[in-house]
């Protein structure tokens, strides 16, 4: 893949994953970069590292194709989540109401894979931003905070092993553990609310395990696992003692304010394969 392509675009929903991109994407040489964004839910400092930002609420299928069809980019990648509650208050236009009565099953996958359609369509290709996003991939062995007991490490192979089949499932894609039991998995609520659920029942002594992974065959065009500080401010306050994340498949992003808070509130962030 062309790491430095004349014009991307980039359809960016909320937290840091979108300014990331566009700073590593620079730094690669990209030269313009067009950006829909969700009003709302993106960043509007990401207005000062791209060329041109266009905001749409969300459910805006056409206005969001035509932001990049109507500057010629042929390219874009989809970054950042959209809150839960958004997608049930969207208000679709005429087109995204066709694609979605298309649709057999909703989940974010259907849905992600009917909008790259719609885009190709109109002769836009969404492409994996993971070849920018590599320097904020870890791999095998990687290691913050405290190292894992045998018990902890006994969890986290326990977790991988549930997480990936709830991620089989459409359920979700991280599970809380204890001690060999499940405590939570991660439903409609999302990461951050998971882990402060499972952090509640592993009782006032903490200790818990928390394990992200990407699905099965996961189109990392659409959703790609990541977690920043905000999410071990959440294991923290939740007294989540480590947070696996799958290797090479998972995004860290902030790492100098994770390694601090990790370091400061001993929670073990660790890889799994």
């Amino acid at each position: 893949m062309n790491l430095a392509p004349e014009s991307i675009g980039l359809i960016a929903g909320n937290r840091s994953l979108p300014l990331e991109f566009a700073r590593l994407a620079r730094a690669a040489g990209v030269k313009r970069i067009v950006v829909a964004a969700a009003e709302g839910e993106t960043d509007p400092a990401l207005a000062s590292l791209v060329d041109e930002i266009v905001w749409l609420r969300v459910g805006q299928l056409g206005k969001l194709i035509s932001v990049f069809t109507d500057r010629n980019v042929k390219q874009c990648v989809m970054l950042g989540q959209i809150a839960p509650k958004n997608l049930f208050d969207l208000r679709p236009d005429l087109r995204a109401i066709g694609v979605m009565m298309r649709l057999k099953e909703k989940n974010a996958h259907t849905i992600f894979g009917a909008i790259a359609s719609e885009l190709k369509k109109d002769g836009v290709d969404l492409i994996e931003a993971t070849p920018w996003l590599a320097p904020l991939m870890p791999q095998t062995g990687f290691q913050l905070g405290p190292k894992l007991s045998a018990e902890q490490k006994a969890d986290v192979e326990y977790g991988f092993k549930i997480a990936k089949e709830i991620s089989r499932l459409e359920i979700g894609q991280l599970v809380v553990v204890k001690n060999g039991t499940i405590l939570a998995v991660e439903g409609f609520e999302g990461t951050d609310k998971c882990l402060a659920r499972g952090g509640e029942l592993a009782g006032k002594d903490g200790g818990a395990v928390a394990v992200k992974v990407a699905k099965l065959n996961h189109d990392m065009r659409f959703d790609i696992p990541c977690l920043g500080a905000q999410t071990l401010e959440t294991c923290a306050a939740a007294k989540v003692s480590v947070l696996a994340i799958e290797s090479g498949k998972s995004l860290l992003l902030e790492r100098e304010a994770c390694e601090t808070l990790a370091q400061k509130d001993k929670i073990s962030v660790t890889t799994i394969a």
